[in-house]
This record gives structure tokens, C-alpha cells and sequence, in this order.
């Protein structure tokens, strides 16, 4: 992305002179899916795709937005009843007010913005946006300077009270913290984390996008989550030090087998698979055992398909299309019922695998998938 050209966006739509240029990224999760809502760990890192914003204080109070992207302008006051109805510009507000809930004291400015985030193929374009302008707030108009975890916090924030949307922490935080050539194994019970080293000499990571999304999303989701605390609520009679599923040991889910659900079971099953999963690619990354961290990759997504079910016939043929073409590591990246798998190839077998995955999947389905490279890099930062 282009910070010129954001910048000549910028000059072009306000007064001719020039602000401070700031700039968060998308993520991925290599691997550790719905294990958040389970007290588990996730695996996410920050990716070179992101979203750029020019700010410049206006002396006013009222901010002036524009969406390069959108070709879209917006004007709307910092008070809590200026909330604009526009869909995009909740979110720049939204970051403006909770900064104002923390003491911030933001004044009216003068942005533009653009990003090169893929929407919709859960690379979190949102919350590169919310990190980016609550990163810039901080910079600006912050007197004594909130922590990296607060503003991570601050777009979480945003989501729950302007977007109606009730996310967890993950997205904000990878953006916010990322670290090139590192994935960070993020705790959802404690919010500890840790950096682990990931650049795989040799290896390309490549999200493919089925550019489907099938509509049971939001509620297999609920009755997922459904599955996992009735389990909890189960063995939690028998052992009452048990939260969450994290903390829940195979014998204990076999001893609980006979009373509850056979779906509840498997739901239960995948979750201790994969949280396990999460930490054994941590020791695999450890030595650069990148031949391990596909391997576990692919047990995800069998895991997600046949235990969790929360697959689709195209995301199975696109993981089928990795194996046979004998990639190191591919599954479902994402809640499922459509988006992305990420996958971790060769070199060598890039190209074929790409072209002739593309052509099969065009020929069975009759639609073109999205190809995205993506490198691992910085969270949060001023660039100009």
C-alpha cells in the first residue's frame, strides 16, 4: 500500500498541508481456532496488509473523514449523540470516544484513510482500522500514554459498543502487537503472551479464499459454544476447580462420556486436541520444525471438518487440493462455513499448486478463488 498516494489523498481533500501518517495490519491465526471462548491459546500474527490513515489536528471539534477507498466523506462532532450512522465511520468514532472514556483528550482532526486488507476474508480489516486510529490518538492528543494492551482493549471496545459486533480480543491484539518474523502465542484466560520466531526460509504462506460464506454461520457458532460450556457444566459437578474446557483432561471426557451428547463429546474433543495443538507447534517452532507445524495444521483441519463441523464442501476440496499436491500445511482459518484456508508451501510447489488449484476449483464450483501471500510484520506504528 502506497503511503504516497494516501498522502495525496489527503492534501487533494483538505487544506493542502500534511499530517502524521500512521498504519496498523491485518492478522492471521496459523493455528489454535475456537479455542478463545475455551480459556485456550490462539496463534495469531500481523501480516503486510493493513490500513494507512493521514491525521491532522483541525483546531475544531469535529472530525472530518474521508474513505479513500469508499471515495466516501464524512463529518460528525466527538459527543456521544454525534454518533454518525455511516457503517465506517462508527468505527473512527467509536475509537474516538472510548479514548475519551480513558481520559484522552481528543480534539478534532482531519484523516484519510486506505487499506489493502481483503473484506471479508478474515484477515480483520476492522480492527486494523480501530488499531490504527487508536494508536494515532494515543500519539496525538495523549498526554500521559496508554499501553499497547489498553488500546488493544480500545478496538475490542469499539466493536462491542459502536459495531454491535461482540468479538474477542484477538484481532485487535495481533494488530496492535505484532512483530515481524514472529506469531504470538496469546493465553484467553490470562492474556500472557509470547513471542515465537516464524520465518520459514524456503516456505510461502498463502491464504486461498473460497469467496463463499454460507449463511448458518452465527448460529452454529452459538450452538457451538453451546456444546462446549455444557460439557464444562458437566464435569464441573465432579471437579469444581473446571472453568473452561482448557481445563479438562481426556480421561475426565471419557468418564463423562455416557451423560452427555455424542456431539457434545466430539465438539469437546476437537477443542482439547487443538488447544494441545497450539503448544506443540510453539515447541516445533522452537527448532524450525516447520514439517511438524504443517502436520498439525492439517490435523486442525480435520479436526474443524469432522469433530467441530464447522466446514464446507469447499473448504474440504481446497484442503484436499493441498494434500494432493503435496503441501506441507493447510486448513480452515477462521470460525468456518466459508472464507479462507491458510497454507503453508514450498517454494518449489508454489506455482503448480496455485494455478492448478485455481483451475479445478473454478471447474467444481464454478467461481474463481482469491489468492492472498502474506509475510508476518509490524503491529501499530507512526511511519511519517
Amino acid at each position: 500500500m502506497d503511503i504516497e498516494y494516501v498522502r495525496s489523498r489527503f492534501i487533494k481533500h483538505f487544506d493542502g498541508t500534511t499530517g502524521s501518517i500512521y498504519t496498523s495490519p491485518g492478522r492471521i491465526n496459523l493455528i489454535g481456532e475456537h479455542t478463545d471462548y475455551n480459556g485456550g491459546f490462539v496463534f495469531p500474527g500481523a501480516i503486510n496488509k493493513g490500513m494507512i490513515a493521514e491525521i491532522k489536528p483541525n483546531g475544531t471539534d469535529k472530525v472530518r473523514a474521508y474513505s479513500i477507498d469508499l471515495k466516501d466523506y464524512i463529518e460528525f462532532g466527538l459527543n456521544e449523540e454525534d454518533q454518525p450512522r455511516t457503517s465506517w465511520a462508527r468505527y473512527i468514532f467509536g475509537v474516538c470516544r472510548e479514548m475519551i472514556k480513558l481520559g484522552v483528550k481528543v480534539k478534532g482532526f482531519n484523516t484519510a484513510f486506505a487499506g489493502d486488507v481483503p473484506l471479508g476474508a478474515g484477515m480483520s480489516s476492522s480492527a486494523a482500522l480501530e488499531s490504527t486510529y487508536a494508536y494515532a490518538l494515543n500519539d496525538l492528543f495523549g498526554e500521559n500514554k496508554i499501553d499497547k494492551f489498553t488500546l488493544a482493549k480500545v478496538g475490542q471496545a469499539t466493536e462491542h459498543n459502536y459495531c454491535g459486533v461482540k468479538c474477542g480480543i484477538m484481532d485487535q491484539f495481533a494488530s496492535v502487537f505484532g512483530k515481524k518474523d514472529s506469531l504470538i502465542r496469546l493465553d484467553c484466560r490470562n492474556m500472557e503472551y509470547q513471542y515465537y520466531p516464524f520465518k520459514p526460509i524456503g516456505y510461502k504462506l498463502v491464504l486461498i479464499d473460497s469467496v463463499v460464506k454460507h449463511e448458518l454461520a452465527s448460529s452454529a457458532y452459538n450452538k457451538r459454544r453451546q456444546s462446549c460450556e455444557n460439557v464444562v457444566n458437566f464435569i464441573k459437578k465432579q471437579y469444581p476447580h473446571v472453568e473452561f474446557l482448557r481445563d479438562i483432561s481426556f480421561d475426565m471426557l471419557n468418564e463423562a462420556k455416557g451423560n452427555i451428547s455424542q456431539e457434545d463429546y466430539m465438539r469437546a474433543q476437537y477443542i482439547i486436541e487443538e488447544i494441545q495443538r497450539v503448544r506443540d507447534v510453539c515447541k516445533a517452532l522452537d527448532i524450525e520444525d516447520y514439517e511438524t507445524v504443517g502436520k498439525k495444521m492439517y490435523e486442525t483441519h480435520y479436526g474443524m471438518s469432522k469433530l467441530y463441523e464447522v466446514s464446507c464442501e469447499e473448504l474440504d476440496f481446497l484442503n484436499e487440493c493441498a494434500i494432493q499436491h503435496g503441501v506441507t500445511g493447510s486448513r480452515i482459518m477462521g470460525g468456518g462455513f466459508g472464507g479462507c484456508t491458510i497454507n503453508l508451501v514450498k517454494d518449489e510447489l508454489y506455482d503448480t499448486f496455485i494455478h492448478e488449484t485455481i483451475d479445478r476449483y473454478k471447474h467444481k464450483f464454478n467461481c474463481t478463488p482469491k489468492i492472498y501471500d502474506v509475510i508476518i510484520s509490524d503491529g501499530s506504528r507512526k511511519l511519517v
